[in-house]
C-alpha cells in the first residue's frame, strides 16, 4: 500500500511472549485467549496465512485487520478484509490500521503490526513538492536582491 506511514511493528514483543510461553513462565491459557469476537473476525474477514501457529502447530494463522479513525465513525473497530484497504486509503484523509494474528484453532493471538493510512501522505508530498518550488525561487530572488 503506496500510503502507509507510521508503521510499528511488534515482531519484538511476540519473539519475547514465545520464549516465555517456551521456558514455562508463561502458560498456553494465558496467550491462547482471542474472543468469540476475534475468533468471528477471522473467520469472515480474516487473510489466511502460510505460517503455523507457534504455539498448537495445527493450522495456519489468519490476520485480522481492524481499523480505528474519526472519519470512520460507526464503522471505527470493525474488522475489513485486506482488500478494502487500499479502497479506504483514497477515500478517507487518515485513519489507523491494526493487524492481529490469530490461530483459529488453538486461540493464539497477537498484534503484529499497525500503520497509518489514508490521503495525508498524498497531500503532504504535493505540499512538500511545492514549498521545496517555493523555497528555491524565494531564496533566489532574495540573493538578485542583496538579502540573502
Amino acid at each position: 500500500m503506496r500510503t502507509q506511514r507510521q508503521v510499528v511493528d511488534y515482531s519484538l514483543q511476540k519473539r519475547a511472549v514465545l520464549r516465555d510461553v517456551l521456558n514455562g513462565r508463561v502458560g498456553t491459557l494465558e496467550v491462547c485467549d482471542a474472543s468469540p469476537y476475534l475468533k468471528n473476525a477471522a473467520r469472515f474477514h480474516g487473510e489466511p496465512t502460510d505460517e503455523r501457529c507457534p504455539i498448537c502447530r495445527r493450522d495456519n494463522l489468519t490476520l485480522v485487520h481492524y481499523i480505528y479513525g474519526d472519519e470512520l465513525k460507526q464503522s471505527a473497530g470493525q474488522a475489513r478484509k485486506l482488500a478494502e484497504l487500499p479502497v479506504l486509503a483514497m477515500t478517507l484523509r487518515e485513519f489507523q490500521v491494526f493487524v492481529v494474528e490469530v490461530c483459529r484453532s488453538c486461540a493464539w493471538n497477537h498484534l503484529i503490526q499497525q500503520f497509518v493510512l489514508g490521503q495525508d501522505t498524498l497531500n503532504a508530498d504535493e505540499f512538500s513538492s511545492a514549498a521545496g518550488r517555493h523555497r528555491e525561487t524565494g531564496s533566489s530572488s532574495q540573493r538578485r536582491e542583496g538579502r540573502g
